[in-house]
């Protein structure tokens, strides 16, 4: 169960609350965000809620069979907004675009990315400072002083920026130059890290799912963040691992549209590494928003043949453009259904 507290609720009335779930046989945790406070109450003894209900300093209680329970969509039917400020938000019934480099290589990059993402409308930059590559021999990205670069030229041109943190030493130094932490495929069951997120920082966190994770995998490392603190969330498809050779992943369309069942949370679709080849990126974004992403991020570099990583997958600007141009015109078709 999720008890949703009074904001003015005392000491006294939520001792009560806690004795009366322990009584249930049921095993409470309070959980402290920027929005709330709530009880997850676990156990499986069948009762009737409105006893519990009435007591003093609850706001709402709500029964939920699913083992996440912060993150699911059964207690909360109001979708989650993204306020990125500015008047940049990610919710529902919006669509959203992020998009940029897979490594972020220097001021002159950074200032022709932004100077494509203004001509065509677009809010959020992508691009990694961090880098986990397979190989070590492989570039690593610029590291905190290309994420400080970053920040100071998209602030100026009032451009928001999502990046990837890899470990929780990067957490503090990173806060001030990040609107939106990323969470990638190989760090979604980093629980330490999924933790510290929740405890430590304000800003929103996109999860990617995990390489060959499932979607309650997603949606359970979403569950660590929600309930260490930070209900600032959303969620990224970006193709799972199977296998079929012919592209780099599998994205997994289906996942779009049953995580928009299961979860309150906003759903993004990443089909640069969803297929991992070029020339497919545009029919997969297109069919990512059909089924009902809330938004979509993919790569782009003015010249995707020298670029320091995943060229392959990388569109040049004139390619962008029209991508961007056939998002918008596929979001506003499916919104007139």
């Amino acid at each position: 169960m999720i008890i949703q507290f009074e904001q003015d609720i005392n000491e006294s009335q939520k001792e009560a609350i806690i004795n009366r779930i322990k009584g249930l046989k049921y095993k409470p945790t309070e959980v402290k965000t920027q929005k709330g406070t709530y009880l997850i109450g676990i156990g499986k003894k069948n009762f009737d809620i409105r006893s519990i209900g009435s007591m003093d300093g609850i706001k709402d209680i709500h029964i939920v069979s699913d083992d996440y329970k912060l993150v699911s969509k059964k207690w909360k039917v109001n979708h989650t907004t993204i306020d990125l400020g500015g008047g940049v938000k990610i919710e529902e019934g919006g669509f959203q675009i992020m998009a940029g480099p897979c490594s972020i290589e220097g001021e002159d990059q950074i200032r022709k990315t932004i100077a494509h993402l203004k001509e065509n409308g677009v809010s959020i930059m992508r691009g990694g400072v961090f880098k986990p590559r397979s190989s070590p021999y492989a570039f690593r990205g610029m590291g905190i002083d290309g994420l400080k670069l970053w920040y100071e030229l998209a602030k100026e041109a009032g451009i928001k920026i999502v990046t990837e943190v890899m470990q929780v030493s990067q957490i503090e130094e990173m806060d001030p130059y990040v609107d939106i932490y990323q969470v990638g495929a190989r760090n979604t069951q980093n629980f330490n890290l999924l933790d510290e997120l929740g405890k430590n920082t304000d800003k929103p966190v996109m999860i990617k799912r995990g390489i060959s994770g499932t979607i309650d995998e997603l949606l359970y490392s979403a569950e660590y963040v929600f309930s260490a603190g930070n209900e600032r969330l959303l969620l990224c498809e970006r193709g799972i691992r199977t296998y079929e050779k012919a592209t780099r992943n599998t994205m997994d369309l289906n996942a779009i549209a049953v995580l928009k069942e299961k979860t309150h949370l906003p759903v993004i679709a990443d089909p640069s590494h969803g297929i991992g080849i070029r020339d497919f990126v545009e029919p997969i974004a297109l069919a990512s928003i059909m089924a009902g992403a809330d938004g979509v991020i993919y790569e782009t570099h003015e010249k995707p043949e020298e670029a320091y990583s995943d060229g392959q997958q990388t569109l040049n600007f004139p390619e962008s453009a029209k991508l961007i141009d056939r998002m918008k015109k596929t979001f506003a078709l499916r919104e007139s259904f």
